[in-house]
């Protein structure tokens, strides 16, 4: 390595900064919000110690919670009772978005073609890979350092923030690196998206399967994890500071095989060759929806595996409800953020709203799909034959939306299955459950209806989507705990939601919800046609 290799790294960075200019504070907002909110809501919740037992209990005693959130260490630390659900689920968002953002920055501007354009000015060898780390790794750093600012600004101990914001930092740095590393692998960028969020999940699998092992039981597992390392320096719980040393060291010696292969391989290749397809295409890809399908099914296939197993946890949940939040402060922010009825149903209304937030999530990745193949300049040549901008555009749409309504029902799916085999009566809870889940989806098509808006009408700020997901994120979770203006809270859509299961179902703000949904939908088909690709 020679200093040349490096030429143009500040110039890559502040590029990648200015891409995501938006993206990255308002992600690193949600972040901090999440974690300041949960832990002030906690403190009326949980305000003694008793309290903070019987719920400790409650959780470690159910193998769904601890296998999704991890077992609480301190069941008297108010600190860690509070943020329980926050430090593994919490790692595993920020690795996420780690992922992302890495491939965002490398294998995709390769395949491309604008990173072999700026190599041929002075940019050296290493140079988008190190940018990319930079900024990445320090988003990483500053929602660890900014959210352990916030968590000892609402009163909880600096050594235990401190020690949380580094199981978040850890995690993200960790992913970094492997992202860094499976961008060398292949010539696309989905694929190499899809090798790092795999390792992600076989991370949180692994960290599962660990934590809910009996004492004698192989809890060894948790250790193979980088998100079973972020959760094993037991912030509130002992603080272990030297388990930080883990994920660093694995961040260190994968960086550092990234490297290595970057130098063994041309731009643009990658080191696993794709298959050559047929020289024909298969009478099930000639058109543009099969096209789409053939695109999207991957993605949709991993999305739905989460939400069966997702809904089938909340299910479970159910049952156990009672005994984590039997307090009457506890009783409320259920209610509050959703809930009616008994708190079981509460609980569940609660979850399913939940579902259909992060349901939203998929149809904005599915929308922007027709972005990526606009600016990938896949769309052009196929726009070039006989198949219209409209064919074009409804396919991805289609995918987007019955993609959306898919997940839901397998959420509540899961759901019912789950709560009828704890709860008796499996018919009555999977047809409740499912109703619960398909009052969703109205709101979730207003807000795939607005990235396809986006898209006809202002191209470049597409990617806007994910900002107003992330505000409806932070107003639907915080307002109601924080009681914001009624006003501010309808400006989601999720507000308008009837909450099902245990309240009363009425088809005026499913109807409307809709319209709008389809008003979003035709404007960015409208002014696509009228619009100049790129």
């Amino acid at each position: 390595m020679t200093r040349q290799d490096f030429a143009g790294t500040t110039t890559m960075a502040r590029l990648a900064l200015r891409r995501d200019r938006i993206l990255l504070p308002v992600w690193i907002l949600v972040f901090v919000a999440m974690a300041a909110g949960s832990a002030q809501a906690s403190i009326s919740i949980y305000p003694d110690v008793a309290s903070r037992v019987k719920a400790a209990e409650g959780v470690n005693s159910s193998p769904a919670l601890v296998s999704m959130y991890g077992r609480i260490y301190d069941v008297t630390s108010l600190g860690e009772v509070s943020l329980f659900k926050l430090t593994g689920f919490g790692a595993l968002l920020v690795a996420l978005l780690a992922c992302l953002l890495v491939t965002r920055h490398t294998r995709a501007e390769e395949e491309t073609g604008r990173l072999e354009l700026l190599s041929a000015g002075v940019l050296g060898r290493y140079t988008a890979l190190t940018g990319a780390l930079l900024v990445v790794g320090g988003t990483s750093v500053a929602i660890g350092l900014l959210t352990a600012i916030s968590l000892i600004g609402v009163g909880l101990p600096a050594a235990g923030s401190l020690a949380f914001g580094l199981t978040w930092a850890s995690a993200g740095l960790a992913f970094t690196a492997i992202a860094g590393l499976t961008a060398q692998l292949t010539e696309g960028a989905r694929t190499a998206n899809g090798y790092a969020v795999a390792i992600l999940g076989a991370s949180f699998v692994l960290r599962a399967a660990g934590d809910a092992s009996a004492a004698d039981g192989p809890r060894w597992l948790s250790w193979l994890s980088p998100i079973g390392w972020s959760q094993q320096i037991r912030p509130y719980a002992g603080d272990r500071w030297l388990v930080v040393l883990l994920p660093l060291a694995l961040a260190v010696v994968l960086t550092a095989a990234a490297y290595s292969l970057v130098r063994r391989r041309d731009v643009g290749a990658g080191l696993v060759r794709p298959k050559p397809g047929p020289a024909t295409a298969a009478r099930s890809l000639r058109s543009p929806l099969a096209l789409a399908w053939r695109l999207q099914r991957g993605s949709l296939f991993g999305w739905s595996v989460g939400f069966l197993l997702l809904g089938a946890v909340v299910g479970n949940i159910a049952t156990n409800v009672g005994s984590i939040a039997d307090s009457p402060a506890a009783q409320d922010m259920i209610r509050k953020l959703g809930g009616v009825g008994g708190l079981t149903d509460a609980f569940l209304a609660t979850e399913m709203g939940m579902m259909g937030l992060i349901a939203s999530a998929y149809g904005i990745q599915a929308a922007m799909r027709l972005r990526s193949e606009e600016t990938s300049l896949r769309a052009e040549p196929l726009l070039a034959t006989g198949v219209t901008r409209t064919r074009w555009m409804l396919s991805h749409i289609t995918i987007a939306f019955a993609g959306t309504a898919f997940l839901i029902l397998v959420a509540g799916l899961g759901a019912g299955l789950s709560a009828g085999a704890s709860l008796g009566d499996t018919g009555h809870q999977v047809g409740r459950l499912l109703a619960a889940a398909l009052v969703q989806l109205p709101a979730v098509w207003v807000v795939t209806g607005l990235v396809i808006a986006f898209f006809g009408l202002l191209p470049k700020a597409t990617i806007a989507g994910w900002a107003f997901f992330a505000a409806f994120l932070l107003i639907g979770q915080f307002g109601p705990l924080f009681e914001l203006p009624q006003w501010l809270m309808d400006l989601t859509p999720y507000a308008h939601t009837p909450n099902l299961p245990g309240g009363t179902f009425t088809t005026t703000p499913i109807l409307w919800l809709t319209a709008l949904a389809a008003a979003l939908t035709l404007t960015g088909l409208t002014t696509f046609r009228h619009r100049d690709l790129g």
